[in-house]
C-alpha cells in the first residue's frame, strides 16, 4: 500500500487561482483560462454561464481539455437558479460529459436542487469517467442516492455531518471551493466529524486522488 505522507493534503477544486500548493486543482473557466507552470487545473463551462457559451467556446474548452495540466473538465452542472434555461444547461451538460469520456478525464459537478436530472443523464450517458459532485453539501438521503449511482461526493467548509457520515471513505474528496478556510483546515474538520486519525483520512484521501487524478501523486 502506498503511504501518503502528512504534508499530502490534496484540494480537487479551488477558485484562489494564486495557490501555491502542488497538490490542488485549481478551477478555471474557459473564457478565462491561462496555464501557468507547475500547476493543475479543471477546466469547463459553468451552469450560470451556460446561455452565454457559443461553439467558439467549447471548441476552445476541447483544445484546453487535452491539455496535461488540465485534469478534469468543469465545473459543469446544473443549477435551477442560473439565468439559463434548463434545457440549455442539459445540453451543455451532455456536450462537456462527452468531452470528459473522449479525453479520459473526470467530470466535476456544480449541482443545485439537479439530482433528478443528473442521475436520469448518467443513465443515459453511462459515463466510464468519475463524476464527481463538488461542495456537497447536501443531507444523508442525497448523499447515499449520489453513491448509490457511483457519484463522488467532494466536501468543502460547510457540509452536513450526518451526510459526511454517510459518504463511504472510497467515494470522499475534499475542496476548499471559494473559501478562505485552508485544505489542512478542512481536512482536520472531516476527521474530527469522523473520528477518524489524521493519518488515516491523509491515506484515505491519497488512495482516491491516485486512482482519479494520479498526477497529482
Amino acid at each position: 500500500m502506498t503511504f501518503f505522507n502528512e504534508m499530502n493534503y490534496f484540494n480537487i477544486h479551488t477558485h484562489h487561482k494564486s495557490s501555491a500548493q502542488e497538490k490542488t486543482i485549481v478551477n478555471s473557466y474557459t473564457e478565462d483560462f491561462v496555464v501557468s507552470e507547475g500547476k493543475f487545473y479543471s477546466v469547463g463551462i459553468h451552469p450560470w454561464r451556460a446561455h452565454l457559451a457559443s461553439e467558439e467556446t467549447m471548441q476552445m474548452l476541447t483544445k484546453y481539455a487535452a491539455l496535461p495540466q488540465v485534469l478534469a473538465i468543469g465545473e459543469v452542472g446544473i443549477d435551477k437558479h442560473s439565468e439559463a434555461s434548463l434545457s440549455i444547461q442539459i445540453e451543455l451538460f451532455k456536450k462537456q460529459a462527452d468531452l470528459a469520456e473522449s479525453v479520459k478525464k473526470p467530470l466535476i459537478i456544480h449541482a443545485v436542487k439537479a439530482m433528478d436530472e443528473l442521475l436520469a443523464m448518467k443513465r443515459q450517458i453511462n459515463p466510464k469517467q468519475p463524476w464527481i459532485i463538488h461542495g456537497f453539501r447536501g443531507n444523508v438521503n442525497v448523499a447515499t442516492t449520489y453513491v448509490k449511482h457511483g457519484f463522488y461526493l467532494s466536501v468543502g467548509e460547510k457540509f452536513q455531518p450526518e451526510a459526511l457520515l454517510a459518504i463511504p471513505s472510497n467515494r470522499l474528496l475534499l475542496e476548499t471551493d471559494e473559501s478562505q478556510c485552508s485544505i489542512e483546515d478542512i481536512y482536520k474538520q472531516v476527521a474530527y466529524y469522523k473520528k477518524m486519525p489524521m493519518e488515516q483520512l491523509l491515506q484515505t484521501i491519497g488512495t482516491n486522488i491516485s486512482q482519479l487524478f494520479p498526477s497529482l501523486i
